[in-house]
Protein backbone atom coordinates (compact mmCIF):
# COMPACT_ATOMS: atom_id res chain seq x y z
CA UNK A 1 0.00 0.00 0.00
CA UNK A 2 1.26 3.45 -0.84
CA UNK A 3 1.84 5.93 1.95
CA UNK A 4 2.50 9.59 2.50
CA UNK A 5 5.99 10.28 3.76
CA UNK A 6 6.25 6.64 4.78
CA UNK A 7 3.10 6.81 6.97
CA UNK A 8 -0.05 4.82 6.25
CA UNK A 9 -3.52 5.93 7.23
CA UNK A 10 -3.68 2.97 9.61
CA UNK A 11 -0.67 1.78 11.59
CA UNK A 12 -1.52 -1.91 11.23
CA UNK A 13 1.29 -3.14 13.47
CA UNK A 14 0.13 -0.81 16.21
CA UNK A 15 -3.44 -2.08 15.73
CA UNK A 16 -2.27 -5.65 16.34
CA UNK A 17 -0.15 -4.64 19.33
CA UNK A 18 -2.99 -2.63 20.89
CA UNK A 19 -5.62 -5.32 20.37
CA UNK A 20 -3.33 -8.02 21.74
CA UNK A 21 -2.54 -5.92 24.80
CA UNK A 22 -6.14 -5.07 25.68
CA UNK A 23 -7.97 -8.25 24.71
CA UNK A 24 -9.57 -10.01 27.66
CA UNK A 25 -7.78 -13.08 28.97
CA UNK A 26 -9.36 -16.36 27.99
CA UNK A 27 -10.82 -18.93 30.39
CA UNK A 28 -8.45 -20.75 32.68
CA UNK A 29 -7.46 -24.13 31.31
CA UNK A 30 -4.57 -26.44 32.05
CA UNK A 31 -1.96 -27.12 29.40
CA UNK A 32 -3.28 -30.65 28.99
CA UNK A 33 -6.86 -29.44 28.59
CA UNK A 34 -5.79 -26.84 26.05
CA UNK A 35 -4.03 -29.48 23.96
CA UNK A 36 -7.10 -31.71 24.14
CA UNK A 37 -9.42 -28.88 23.03
CA UNK A 38 -7.21 -28.04 20.06
CA UNK A 39 -6.96 -31.68 18.99
CA UNK A 40 -10.72 -32.18 19.31
CA UNK A 41 -11.55 -29.07 17.29
CA UNK A 42 -9.20 -30.16 14.52
CA UNK A 43 -10.82 -33.59 14.45
CA UNK A 44 -14.33 -32.12 14.44
CA UNK A 45 -13.37 -29.88 11.51
CA UNK A 46 -12.39 -32.98 9.53
CA UNK A 47 -15.49 -34.99 10.38
CA UNK A 48 -17.77 -32.00 9.84
CA UNK A 49 -16.74 -31.78 6.20
CA UNK A 50 -18.28 -35.17 5.38
CA UNK A 51 -21.44 -34.42 7.37
CA UNK A 52 -21.96 -31.05 5.70
CA UNK A 53 -21.27 -32.31 2.18
CA UNK A 54 -23.69 -35.23 2.61
CA UNK A 55 -26.46 -33.02 3.98
CA UNK A 56 -26.06 -30.14 1.52
CA UNK A 57 -25.18 -32.28 -1.53
CA UNK A 58 -22.55 -29.68 -2.40
CA UNK A 59 -19.43 -31.15 -3.98
CA UNK A 60 -16.09 -29.31 -4.05
CA UNK A 61 -15.56 -27.51 -7.34
CA UNK A 62 -12.73 -26.41 -9.56
CA UNK A 63 -11.73 -22.88 -10.37
CA UNK A 64 -9.66 -22.75 -13.51
CA UNK A 65 -6.28 -21.17 -12.88
CA UNK A 66 -6.67 -21.44 -9.10
CA UNK A 67 -6.46 -25.18 -8.64
CA UNK A 68 -8.87 -27.53 -6.96
CA UNK A 69 -11.50 -25.95 -4.76
CA UNK A 70 -11.61 -28.77 -2.22
CA UNK A 71 -12.23 -27.87 1.38
CA UNK A 72 -9.34 -30.12 2.41
CA UNK A 73 -6.93 -27.75 0.66
CA UNK A 74 -7.97 -24.81 2.81
CA UNK A 75 -6.20 -24.91 6.17
CA UNK A 76 -7.98 -25.32 9.48
CA UNK A 77 -6.32 -23.17 12.13
CA UNK A 78 -7.21 -23.44 15.80
CA UNK A 79 -6.15 -20.06 17.16
CA UNK A 80 -6.20 -18.04 20.35
CA UNK A 81 -7.55 -14.49 20.53
CA UNK A 82 -4.24 -12.97 19.46
CA UNK A 83 -4.18 -15.25 16.41
CA UNK A 84 -7.69 -14.15 15.44
CA UNK A 85 -6.59 -10.51 15.74
CA UNK A 86 -3.58 -11.02 13.44
CA UNK A 87 -5.69 -12.82 10.86
CA UNK A 88 -8.37 -10.14 10.77
CA UNK A 89 -5.93 -7.24 10.60
CA UNK A 90 -4.41 -8.95 7.55
CA UNK A 91 -7.90 -9.32 6.07
CA UNK A 92 -8.84 -5.69 6.73
CA UNK A 93 -5.57 -4.52 5.24
CA UNK A 94 -6.16 -6.52 2.07
CA UNK A 95 -9.81 -5.61 1.49
CA UNK A 96 -9.56 -1.93 2.54
CA UNK A 97 -6.35 -1.27 0.64
CA UNK A 98 -7.88 0.42 -2.43
CA UNK A 99 -10.13 2.67 -0.31
CA UNK A 100 -7.32 3.75 2.00
CA UNK A 101 -5.06 4.48 -0.96
CA UNK A 102 -7.72 6.74 -2.42
CA UNK A 103 -8.13 8.53 0.88
CA UNK A 104 -4.37 8.92 1.21
CA UNK A 105 -4.12 10.43 -2.25
CA UNK A 106 -6.79 12.94 -1.28
CA UNK A 107 -5.00 13.85 1.92
CA UNK A 108 -1.69 14.28 0.07
CA UNK A 109 -3.12 17.44 -1.48
CA UNK A 110 -3.92 18.92 1.92
CA UNK A 111 -1.28 21.23 3.47
CA UNK A 112 0.42 19.35 6.30
CA UNK A 113 -0.91 16.06 5.01
CA UNK A 114 2.36 14.24 5.68
CA UNK A 115 2.32 15.15 9.36
CA UNK A 116 -1.35 14.28 9.62
CA UNK A 117 -0.59 10.95 8.02
CA UNK A 118 2.06 10.06 10.58
CA UNK A 119 -0.08 11.08 13.57
CA UNK A 120 -3.43 9.90 12.22
CA UNK A 121 -2.10 6.47 11.29
CA UNK A 122 -1.02 5.81 14.86
CA UNK A 123 -4.23 7.17 16.36
CA UNK A 124 -6.31 5.03 14.03
CA UNK A 125 -4.13 2.01 14.72
CA UNK A 126 -4.76 2.33 18.45
CA UNK A 127 -8.50 2.82 18.02
CA UNK A 128 -8.86 -0.03 15.55
CA UNK A 129 -6.90 -2.18 17.98
CA UNK A 130 -9.37 -1.35 20.75
CA UNK A 131 -12.27 -2.46 18.58
CA UNK A 132 -10.55 -5.71 17.64
CA UNK A 133 -9.79 -6.40 21.30
CA UNK A 134 -13.54 -6.23 21.94
CA UNK A 135 -14.48 -8.49 19.05
CA UNK A 136 -11.67 -11.01 19.60
CA UNK A 137 -13.30 -12.39 22.74
CA UNK A 138 -16.65 -12.98 21.00
CA UNK A 139 -16.00 -14.77 17.71
CA UNK A 140 -16.22 -18.57 17.89
CA UNK A 141 -15.10 -19.35 14.38
CA UNK A 142 -14.71 -17.79 10.97
CA UNK A 143 -14.11 -18.82 7.38
CA UNK A 144 -11.71 -16.09 6.40
CA UNK A 145 -11.94 -15.45 2.71
CA UNK A 146 -9.67 -12.55 1.79
CA UNK A 147 -6.55 -12.47 3.95
CA UNK A 148 -3.28 -13.41 2.23
CA UNK A 149 -1.01 -16.10 3.68
CA UNK A 150 1.43 -14.91 6.34
CA UNK A 151 4.30 -16.33 8.34
CA UNK A 152 2.08 -16.55 11.41
CA UNK A 153 -1.11 -17.81 9.75
CA UNK A 154 -0.65 -19.80 6.54
CA UNK A 155 -3.15 -19.80 3.74
CA UNK A 156 -3.67 -22.20 0.81
CA UNK A 157 -0.91 -22.10 -1.85
CA UNK A 158 -3.19 -20.45 -4.43
CA UNK A 159 -4.91 -18.05 -2.03
CA UNK A 160 -8.55 -18.53 -1.20
CA UNK A 161 -9.54 -18.97 2.41
CA UNK A 162 -8.81 -20.55 5.74
CA UNK A 163 -10.99 -21.78 8.56
CA UNK A 164 -10.32 -20.25 11.97
CA UNK A 165 -11.62 -21.79 15.20
CA UNK A 166 -11.05 -19.60 18.26
CA UNK A 167 -10.47 -22.15 21.01
CA UNK A 168 -10.67 -19.93 24.13
CA UNK A 169 -13.95 -18.40 23.01
CA UNK A 170 -15.50 -21.78 22.32
CA UNK A 171 -14.47 -23.00 25.77
CA UNK A 172 -15.78 -19.80 27.37
CA UNK A 173 -19.23 -20.10 25.75
CA UNK A 174 -19.64 -23.82 26.39
CA UNK A 175 -18.95 -23.15 30.07
CA UNK A 176 -21.23 -20.12 30.15
CA UNK A 177 -24.10 -22.09 28.61
CA UNK A 178 -23.35 -25.17 30.71
CA UNK A 179 -23.70 -27.54 27.76
CA UNK A 180 -21.85 -30.70 26.81
CA UNK A 181 -18.45 -29.41 25.60
CA UNK A 182 -17.88 -32.16 23.05
CA UNK A 183 -21.30 -31.65 21.48
CA UNK A 184 -20.89 -27.87 21.45
CA UNK A 185 -17.49 -28.01 19.76
CA UNK A 186 -18.84 -30.21 16.98
CA UNK A 187 -21.91 -27.99 16.62
CA UNK A 188 -19.72 -24.91 16.12
CA UNK A 189 -17.55 -26.75 13.61
CA UNK A 190 -20.62 -27.73 11.58
CA UNK A 191 -21.55 -24.06 11.17
CA UNK A 192 -18.07 -22.95 10.16
CA UNK A 193 -17.53 -25.96 7.92
CA UNK A 194 -20.68 -25.00 6.03
CA UNK A 195 -19.06 -21.66 5.19
CA UNK A 196 -15.94 -23.44 3.99
CA UNK A 197 -18.10 -25.75 1.84
CA UNK A 198 -19.98 -22.78 0.38
CA UNK A 199 -16.80 -21.15 -0.89
CA UNK A 200 -15.01 -24.30 -2.02
CA UNK A 201 -18.03 -25.83 -3.77
CA UNK A 202 -18.99 -22.57 -5.49
CA UNK A 203 -15.80 -21.35 -7.19
CA UNK A 204 -17.22 -18.02 -8.36
CA UNK A 205 -18.56 -17.02 -4.93
CA UNK A 206 -15.35 -15.55 -3.48
CA UNK A 207 -14.66 -13.31 -6.47
CA UNK A 208 -18.29 -12.24 -6.57
CA UNK A 209 -18.36 -11.17 -2.92
CA UNK A 210 -14.99 -9.44 -3.17
CA UNK A 211 -16.13 -7.66 -6.33
CA UNK A 212 -19.24 -6.36 -4.59
CA UNK A 213 -17.22 -5.13 -1.62
CA UNK A 214 -14.71 -3.36 -3.84
CA UNK A 215 -17.52 -1.81 -5.88
CA UNK A 216 -19.06 -0.51 -2.66
CA UNK A 217 -15.74 0.90 -1.45
CA UNK A 218 -15.05 2.36 -4.88
CA UNK A 219 -18.19 4.47 -4.57
CA UNK A 220 -17.08 5.81 -1.20
CA UNK A 221 -16.22 9.50 -1.18
CA UNK A 222 -16.06 9.90 2.57
CA UNK A 223 -13.33 12.13 3.92
CA UNK A 224 -10.78 10.58 6.31
CA UNK A 225 -11.95 12.70 9.26
CA UNK A 226 -15.47 11.24 9.12
CA UNK A 227 -14.20 7.67 8.94
CA UNK A 228 -11.88 8.28 11.88
CA UNK A 229 -14.78 9.79 13.81
CA UNK A 230 -16.74 6.52 13.51
CA UNK A 231 -13.76 4.51 14.74
CA UNK A 232 -13.24 6.98 17.58
CA UNK A 233 -16.88 6.74 18.68
CA UNK A 234 -16.65 2.97 18.90
CA UNK A 235 -13.33 3.06 20.73
CA UNK A 236 -14.62 5.61 23.25
CA UNK A 237 -17.68 3.43 23.92
CA UNK A 238 -15.40 0.48 24.50
CA UNK A 239 -13.21 2.48 26.86
CA UNK A 240 -16.19 3.43 29.00
CA UNK A 241 -17.18 6.74 27.46
CA UNK A 242 -20.68 7.79 26.54
CA UNK A 243 -22.50 4.99 24.70
CA UNK A 244 -23.82 6.05 21.29
CA UNK A 245 -27.47 5.58 22.27
CA UNK A 246 -27.15 8.39 24.82
CA UNK A 247 -26.87 10.87 21.98
CA UNK A 248 -30.65 10.71 21.50
CA UNK A 249 -30.33 9.43 17.94
CA UNK A 250 -32.22 6.16 18.35
CA UNK A 251 -29.25 4.06 19.28
CA UNK A 252 -26.33 5.89 17.72
CA UNK A 253 -24.79 5.80 14.29
CA UNK A 254 -23.47 2.72 12.57
CA UNK A 255 -20.68 2.27 10.07
CA UNK A 256 -23.48 1.42 7.66
CA UNK A 257 -24.52 5.08 7.97
CA UNK A 258 -21.48 5.91 5.85
CA UNK A 259 -23.50 4.78 2.82
CA UNK A 260 -23.87 7.87 0.67
CA UNK A 261 -24.95 7.14 -2.88
CA UNK A 262 -27.83 5.28 -4.55
CA UNK A 263 -25.26 2.96 -6.11
CA UNK A 264 -23.88 2.12 -2.66
CA UNK A 265 -27.34 1.41 -1.32
CA UNK A 266 -27.99 -0.95 -4.22
CA UNK A 267 -24.69 -2.78 -3.67
CA UNK A 268 -25.30 -2.95 0.08
CA UNK A 269 -28.69 -4.51 -0.57
CA UNK A 270 -27.07 -7.25 -2.66
CA UNK A 271 -24.36 -7.82 -0.06
CA UNK A 272 -26.94 -8.01 2.72
CA UNK A 273 -28.86 -10.63 0.75
CA UNK A 274 -25.85 -12.83 0.05
CA UNK A 275 -24.60 -12.61 3.65
CA UNK A 276 -28.08 -13.49 4.90
CA UNK A 277 -28.05 -16.49 2.58
CA UNK A 278 -24.61 -17.67 3.72
CA UNK A 279 -25.27 -17.24 7.44
CA UNK A 280 -28.80 -18.62 7.28
CA UNK A 281 -27.64 -21.62 5.26
CA UNK A 282 -24.94 -22.34 7.84
CA UNK A 283 -27.47 -22.21 10.68
CA UNK A 284 -29.90 -24.43 8.74
CA UNK A 285 -27.21 -27.01 8.01
CA UNK A 286 -25.90 -26.91 11.57
CA UNK A 287 -29.36 -27.71 12.91
CA UNK A 288 -30.14 -30.19 10.13
CA UNK A 289 -27.03 -32.28 10.69
CA UNK A 290 -27.11 -31.76 14.45
CA UNK A 291 -29.73 -34.34 15.54
CA UNK A 292 -27.79 -37.13 13.84
CA UNK A 293 -24.37 -36.37 15.35
CA UNK A 294 -24.91 -33.93 18.26
CA UNK A 295 -27.12 -35.61 20.88
CA UNK A 296 -27.77 -32.42 22.87
CA UNK A 297 -28.35 -30.15 19.86
CA UNK A 298 -31.81 -29.00 21.02
CA UNK A 299 -30.48 -27.81 24.36
CA UNK A 300 -27.48 -26.12 22.73
CA UNK A 301 -29.62 -24.31 20.17
CA UNK A 302 -32.10 -23.05 22.77
CA UNK A 303 -29.43 -21.74 25.12
CA UNK A 304 -27.36 -20.25 22.30
CA UNK A 305 -30.36 -18.41 20.84
CA UNK A 306 -31.12 -16.96 24.26
CA UNK A 307 -27.53 -15.78 24.51
CA UNK A 308 -27.69 -14.15 21.08
CA UNK A 309 -30.92 -12.38 21.95
CA UNK A 310 -29.94 -10.85 25.26
CA UNK A 311 -26.38 -9.81 24.40
CA UNK A 312 -24.08 -8.75 27.22
CA UNK A 313 -25.41 -5.48 28.58
CA UNK A 314 -25.75 -1.87 27.55
CA UNK A 315 -22.20 -1.28 26.38
CA UNK A 316 -22.33 -4.42 24.26
CA UNK A 317 -25.62 -3.24 22.74
CA UNK A 318 -24.13 0.18 21.93
CA UNK A 319 -21.15 -1.35 20.18
CA UNK A 320 -23.34 -3.81 18.31
CA UNK A 321 -25.33 -0.88 16.96
CA UNK A 322 -22.26 1.12 16.01
CA UNK A 323 -20.51 -1.79 14.32
CA UNK A 324 -23.64 -3.01 12.57
CA UNK A 325 -23.62 -6.35 14.43
CA UNK A 326 -27.38 -6.13 15.00
CA UNK A 327 -27.75 -6.46 11.25
CA UNK A 328 -25.64 -9.63 11.35
CA UNK A 329 -27.95 -11.18 13.92
CA UNK A 330 -30.92 -10.43 11.66
CA UNK A 331 -29.04 -12.10 8.80
CA UNK A 332 -28.88 -15.37 10.74
CA UNK A 333 -32.60 -15.27 11.43
CA UNK A 334 -33.88 -14.06 8.06
CA UNK A 335 -31.47 -16.21 6.06
CA UNK A 336 -32.34 -19.37 7.97
CA UNK A 337 -36.06 -18.75 7.36
CA UNK A 338 -35.38 -18.28 3.64
CA UNK A 339 -33.39 -21.51 3.34
CA UNK A 340 -35.91 -23.51 5.33
CA UNK A 341 -38.85 -22.22 3.27
CA UNK A 342 -37.14 -22.94 -0.06
CA UNK A 343 -36.00 -26.44 0.94
CA UNK A 344 -39.51 -27.23 2.18
CA UNK A 345 -40.89 -26.09 -1.18
CA UNK A 346 -38.42 -27.49 -3.74
CA UNK A 347 -36.09 -29.79 -1.78
CA UNK A 348 -32.35 -29.53 -1.24
CA UNK A 349 -31.49 -29.98 -4.91
CA UNK A 350 -33.97 -27.27 -5.83
CA UNK A 351 -32.48 -24.96 -3.22
CA UNK A 352 -28.97 -25.61 -4.52
CA UNK A 353 -29.87 -23.83 -7.74
CA UNK A 354 -29.10 -20.74 -5.69
CA UNK A 355 -25.40 -21.51 -6.29
CA UNK A 356 -25.68 -21.61 -10.10
CA UNK A 357 -24.53 -18.05 -10.74
CA UNK A 358 -24.76 -14.53 -9.26
CA UNK A 359 -28.08 -14.21 -11.10
CA UNK A 360 -29.64 -16.99 -9.03
CA UNK A 361 -28.67 -15.48 -5.68
CA UNK A 362 -31.71 -14.13 -3.83
CA UNK A 363 -32.32 -10.42 -3.69
CA UNK A 364 -32.84 -8.69 -0.36
CA UNK A 365 -36.60 -8.65 -1.06
CA UNK A 366 -36.56 -12.38 -1.90
CA UNK A 367 -34.86 -13.20 1.40
CA UNK A 368 -38.01 -11.85 3.05
CA UNK A 369 -40.29 -13.55 0.48
CA UNK A 370 -38.79 -16.94 -0.44
CA UNK A 371 -41.75 -17.77 -2.70
CA UNK A 372 -40.67 -14.95 -5.00
CA UNK A 373 -37.23 -16.53 -5.41
CA UNK A 374 -38.80 -19.92 -6.11
CA UNK A 375 -41.09 -18.33 -8.69
CA UNK A 376 -38.21 -16.52 -10.42
CA UNK A 377 -35.59 -19.27 -10.40
CA UNK A 378 -37.88 -22.26 -10.85
CA UNK A 379 -40.21 -20.39 -13.17
CA UNK A 380 -43.23 -21.10 -10.99
CA UNK A 381 -46.28 -18.97 -10.43
CA UNK A 382 -48.11 -18.52 -7.19
CA UNK A 383 -51.43 -20.44 -7.24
Amino acid sequence: MTSIGGAEMVDWKLAVATATRFVRPGPEVSREEARAVVAELRQHAVTSEAHVRAFTRMAPGKDEGKGEGTASETPVLVVDRAGWIKANVAGFRAILGPLLEKMQDRRANVPGGTVLGAVGGKVTGVELGMLLSFLASRVLGQYETFAPPSRDLPGPPAGGGRLLLVAPNIVHVERELDVDPHDFRLWVCLHEETHRTQFTAVPWLRDHVEGEIQAFLGETEIDPATLLERIREAAQSLAGGRPPEEDGDEGGRSFVDLVQTPAQREILGRLTAVMSLLEGHADYVMDGVGPQVVPSVAEIREKFQQRRAKGAGRLDAALRKLLGLDAKLRQYRDGERFVRAVVDEVGMDGFNRVWTSPNTLPTKAEIAKPADWVARVHRRSEP
